[in-house]
This record gives structure tokens, C-alpha cells and sequence, in this order.
């Protein structure tokens, strides 16, 4: 997966208590996490995109109080990219 590099003000990782020892990934999941909350993306694709297991993911989101509209066209979604990736 091809990355890029981010420089965040060392306020704004405080006020969103991000683990700096493992920046790059709490970022790339609330990333993924508001992209999701803004039905740009599925729940599946967003667990991909920031390396989450789907249980994990559906865990963070139920912490940050983002819910769960997971259905029929969802769900089709993510068998698709199951697929596609060999899941």
C-alpha cells in the first residue's frame, strides 16, 4: 500500500488523544472512521483502508459513538472486496 507522510500539530494528537507511539495508524482509522460516518465508504472498506480488522473497526466506531448502518448494499460491498482481496 502506498503511504504518505503528514506532519499533525503536536496539539491537535493531544486534544485527539491519539497513541503517538502508533500515530500513523489511530490517524489512518479516524480517517477511515469519518469517511464511513459520512457514507463515502462502507464499514469493510474502511476497516481495509486503515489495516483493521472488521470486528475491531465496528468496536472503534461503537467507542467514538458512530453508528452502524450496515445493510443489504453494505454488506454486498465488502463481499465484493472480500473477494477482490482473496478473503
Amino acid at each position: 500500500m502506498d503511504t504518505l507522510q503528514v506532519e499533525l500539530p503536536v496539539d491537535l494528537v493531544r486534544v485527539a488523544n491519539l497513541d503517538t507511539e502508533h500515530l500513523s495508524a489511530d490517524t489512518a482509522r479516524v480517517v477511515a472512521l469519518l469517511l464511513f460516518r459520512e457514507d463515502r465508504i462502507s464499514l469493510g472498506r474502511a476497516a481495509e483502508l486503515c489495516g483493521t480488522p472488521v470486528e475491531a473497526f465496528i468496536q472503534f466506531a461503537g467507542r467514538h459513538g458512530v453508528p452502524l448502518h450496515y445493510g443489504v448494499e453494505e454488506l454486498e460491498q465488502d463481499r465484493r472486496n472480500m473477494t477482490r482481496i482473496g478473503l
